[in-house]
């Protein structure tokens, strides 16, 4: 096995990207950014903002080039609306976004905070400006969580990360129409022990569909006596049965190591919710959340990732 430190992720040498500073009305931080490559080639990031009250929503910024010049829209893009929802009483946190070829729409997968706890709702979009809200899809303690962005047989799927009496896993489950959820099947457990991943796990950004499967960035929670870390790392699943692993890391590939990263609201977090791919459909461009505070990008190779992936 080979247990040499991978670099398979440089980071963008004027992170962070975005920050609460940055945005054109007061708030507290910046973090957590869905992704995603629009069709004129700009690059959209649906930031989770936390406000001063401690609640978030979501709030687009756009990039010609996906790395500098961001236009951020001048007030919240999407907004906790309890009184139609009331999952969302305490805010709207962590998007994913999957465009769905069959309906010609994006789907904005993200965590709905409310008494319960953490739940799992969806909203369509065309334009990141009108949103068909579908409400909650997964009750709490639910999150972490995305679509494949075609079915599976008849079936949609989602990835997502319920916390039970079985611990804190991977999750998939499957519906026919986006509204009513069935099947559900562990993807990935949380290793037990000493390991980078023991205490929980969940999705990190979407998965990417390869010829070899789907390579999905996950993030593992290791609990330490000065509190927990937040690391990445790399699992494959069949591209027709996606519950079935047919490869998993044992060596995290990135973790907090800059300042930024490991100072913050919450220190220790590197948190991807969202990716880009290149022209060349293999250089990835990684969006994720430093210590809860601020927006940062690491570039990276999807056949790179699959090749590291496949000598583990």
């Amino acid at each position: 096995m080979n247990n040499k430190h991978p670099e398979l992720f440089r980071r963008y040498s004027h992170n962070p990207i975005l920050s609460a500073a940055d945005w054109p009305y007061p708030v507290n931080s910046v973090f957590n950014p869905g992704a995603v490559r629009l069709p004129d080639g700009t690059t959209l990031l649906l930031c989770r903002v936390e406000d001063r009250r401690g609640h978030s929503h979501l709030c687009a910024a756009r990039s010609i080039n996906g790395v500098d010049g961001w236009q951020i829209d001048p007030q919240p893009t999407l907004l906790p609306d309890p009184e139609h929802y009331p999952e969302e009483l305490w805010g709207i946190e962590d998007p994913r976004i999957t465009y769905l070829p069959e309906l010609g729409k994006f789907a904005v997968v993200y965590t709905a905070y409310s008494h319960g706890g953490p739940g799992v709702s969806l909203a369509l979009t065309e334009d990141f400006r009108c949103f068909e809200r579908y409400g909650m899809i997964m009750p709490p303690e639910d999150k972490d969580a995305a679509l494949l962005p075609h079915r599976i047989g008849n079936y949609w799927a989602l990835i997502h990360r319920p916390i039970s009496s079985l611990g804190a896993h991977m999750w998939i489950s499957y519906s026919p129409d986006l509204r009513h959820w069935g099947g559900h099947k562990l993807m990935l457990e949380a290793r037990r022990g000493a390991w980078w991943d023991a205490n929980k796990i969940g999705l990190s950004s979407p998965p990417i569909q390869t010829e070899q499967g789907w390579l999905v960035i996950y993030h593992g929670v290791r609990q330490t006596a000065a509190g927990a870390i937040y690391r990445l790392g790399l699992a494959l699943f069949d591209l027709h049965n996606p519950e079935r692993c047919l490869k998993r890391s044992d060596n995290w590939i990135f973790g907090p190591e800059e300042p930024y990263e490991r100072r913050g609201d919450v220190d220790n977090v590197v948190f991807p919710c969202g990716y880009t791919l290149g022209t060349d459909g293999d250089t990835i461009y990684l969006y994720y959340g430093a210590a809860d505070t601020s927006v940062a990008l690491a570039i990276g190779s999807v056949s790179a990732l699959l090749g590291w992936l496949e000598k583990q």
